[in-house]
């Protein structure tokens, strides 16, 4: 069956390629170090890394606290973090400069595979949340590098799309030394999956670990000085296509009864920035950009943050939250973000990829859940116009938030001991 997946691998290997090239007409970054999606890197070969691949922006956040603890750790081992967009790449320099090496990681392909690993030689290899790469997890193990998944999560939409080759995926996971499960959940369908049971443990989800940047705060409450500390504003951060008309008709919803409100659209993507601010302005709406104005004015009735590395601070600057990914079936994006800030969290009904969090901060009052896209609207003004129960909803998410902490401590742990071993 392995032979066959890495057949198709080479028969798609066209189409993928393709994909990245249409991708890069809106984002040019897509065009860039294109070798090293088959293995070609300008990296000077290192020896006894430590391996970690966090496969976009969202992964590399995760990993930010245990990659940070890794190199505290392990002074002496060099760290590699590989990426698959060019947005995790951007989003690891933004959070660790030169203090690792990036490079993105090759196709599935083992002439690119085996390229990689003579480049890099690790002594560990840790996958951040769920990337099951086949050829990837053989050559780990034909090469005696432990291989640990971490973070790991696996929706009931991810578990259904393996199951027609559960036998290659089981497979694969016989080459893994340990998973490190962010729920019970999780652990259960790794299980049902084939994956060893005494090798996984529950550790608990990184990305309550995560630091909160120590000028979000400020920086958030600067921005409220410039547009009034009295003025209703509703974020909606990594939107996603199919999203952002709802948000601007219940926008719309919000502006009838406050007609100062304004809104904060972050969309995912920064190949849809642009096309983003065009449907927003083709609404007629008062617009500012974070490219070009900067920071909104009294005037503007929406303000699109078409920058990366930003959020926390807007976050921070709003009322209340509401989390993109989730009114179209994506399964919703870092509700933790916002939580962390004590902001009010707003979610739609898809959020299968942070299922047991999203509950968990719906179950304390700390979140709630938009049944539809025509419900947004008043959802959210209800809460703008309900300061009490923002202000309970927020310091119930930092509560969850804090309480959960600890899965770095447990996951090094693991690290340590496969270290050793």
């Amino acid at each position: 069956m392995r032979y066959l997946y890495t057949l198709a691998m080479y028969l798609v290997t066209p189409i993928i390629v393709l994909r990245l090239l249409a991708r890069g007409v809106r984002y040019r970054d897509y065009h860039r170090r294109w070798r090293e999606r088959f293995g070609f890197y300008d990296l000077p070969p290192v020896r006894g890394s430590i391996w970690v691949h966090a496969v976009s922006v969202g992964e590399v956040n995760a990993a930010e606290p245990l990659i940070k603890a890794l190199r505290e750790e392990y002074t002496n081992a060099p760290l590699v973090v590989t990426t698959v967009t060019p947005t995790g790449s951007e989003r690891v320099r933004q959070l660790f400069g030169n203090s690792v090496s990036h490079v993105y990681l090759p196709y599935d392909l083992p002439f690119a595979v085996s390229r990689f690993m003579k480049r890099v030689r690790p002594r560990l290899a840790i996958i951040v949340e769920t990337e099951i790469w086949p050829n990837l997890y053989f050559a780990c193990k034909k090469r005696g590098i432990p291989l640990m998944i971490v973070n790991a999560r696996l929706s009931e939409r991810s578990l259904r799309g393996y199951r027609p080759m559960q036998g290659l995926v089981r497979s694969a996971l016989s080459c893994v030394r340990q998973i490190a499960a962010q729920s019970r959940t999780d652990a259960a369908r790794y299980r049902s999956l084939g994956m060893d049971p005494s090798r996984i443990l529950v550790s608990g989800n990184l990305k309550f670990d995560m630091p909160v940047p120590y000028d979000a705060v400020p920086a958030g409450d600067a921005l409220r000085q410039q547009w009034g500390r009295l003025r209703p504003v509703w974020i909606a951060g990594s939107t996603h296509e199919g999203e952002e008309l709802a948000i601007l008709e219940a926008h719309l919803e919000v502006l009838k009864r406050l007609p100062d409100a304004l809104l904060l659209i972050a969309p995912r993507h920064p190949e849809r920035f642009k096309m983003v601010e065009n449907s927003v302005r083709s609404l007629g709406f008062s617009t500012a950009t974070r490219s070009t104005d900067r920071v909104p004015t009294a005037a503007h009735q929406v303000f699109v943050i078409d920058a990366m590395g930003e959020l926390m601070q807007f976050y921070a600057a709003a009322d209340l939250a509401f989390v993109g990914g989730s009114l179209v079936p994506i399964g919703g994006h870092n509700v933790l973000e916002p939580a962390a800030l004590s902001k009010p969290v707003l979610v739609g009904p898809h959020t299968f990829n942070f299922e047991e969090i999203t509950l968990t901060l719906i179950r304390e009052g700390a979140g709630a859940r938009v049944d539809s896209s025509d419900a947004l609207g008043g959802d959210v003004l209800k809460l703008l116009l309900d300061q009490g129960r923002r202000a309970q909803m927020g310091t119930r998410a930092k509560v969850v938030f804090d309480s959960e902490r600890g899965a770095v401590k447990r996951v090094m742990e693991l690290i340590d001991r496969q270290l050793q071993e």
